[in-house]
């Protein structure tokens, strides 16, 4: 049997990784919710004895610090890496703010290695990362320059850590979702979101718990590392799959 395992997910107190943490604390590991709101310690709460909720902004390696730091005071341990948390801000060159830029890339990329650089030196051989990227990181779409440059820079980040930590018997991997109708794609008009999901082959949205579904198989994968994983019912084989 499985000895179980501590998680850390980021971005885990609503969308998928929530989903993902109420997932494997049903398998019976541990989980560690990060998310920068108060909600995440509701979201832990709820799921039981086996969770608990850790409030810090990836962007402030000080506060990950601290965080991770939590998580291994309580459980002394610390297994699989979930790096979920994102940020989007839109707008065309010319109209996208430096400021707007600078955050999405401070949360999506940075944010990511402040995680991985906290919690590094406390997984062991046999140890996870998983980082979520997006489609959009390997297809263009107007108007998406600040987050599709940040989750492409998490794609390269995934592949040259994968490298770097094989020595050590830490995996590392990239899960990109699809469209997946979350608080971050609540911003989107009725009219955008349809045309998106017409542009899907299989015709329809994905839901939060099959990209979970998919990341906690990624994350138990022992002999996969610097892979990219797409979950898009179908999207990216539209345009060219990852390379």
């Amino acid at each position: 049997m499985e000895k179980e395992k501590v998680w850390l997910i980021t971005g885990a107190s609503r969308g998928i990784g929530l989903a993902l943490a109420k997932r494997v604390a049903k398998a019976g590991d541990k989980v560690a919710l990060l998310a920068r709101g108060d909600a995440v310690h509701t979201a832990a709460a709820e799921i039981g004895d086996n969770a608990m909720g850790v409030q810090a902004d990836i962007a402030d390696a000080e506060a990950v610090e601290a965080a991770v730091g939590a998580v291994l005071t309580r459980w002394d341990a610390l297994n699989v890496v979930v790096n979920n948390a994102g940020l989007h801000r839109g707008g065309k060159i010319g109209r996208l703010a430096m400021d707007d830029w600078q955050a999405v890339l401070d949360t999506n990329l940075t944010g990511s290695l402040n995680v991985i650089s906290s919690a590094r030196r406390s997984l062991e051989d046999g140890g996870a990362i998983v980082n979520v990227g997006a489609v959009v990181g390997f297809r263009g779409f107007p108007g998406d320059a600040a987050y599709a440059a940040s989750k492409a820079g998490l794609a390269g980040l995934t592949r040259a850590l994968a490298i770097e930590l094989a020595a050590k018997g830490i995996r590392v991997n990239l899960v990109i979702p699809g469209l997946v109708l979350t608080e971050m794609t609540g911003g989107l008009s009725d009219k955008a979101l349809e045309s998106m999901r017409k542009t899907i082959p299989m015709a329809r949205y994905g839901e939060a718990e099959e990209i979970a579904e998919v990341i906690e198989w990624v994350a138990r994968s022992r002999y996969m590392t610097g892979a990219f994983v797409p979950v898009d019912g179908g999207l990216l084989s539209s345009f060219g799959t990852p390379g």
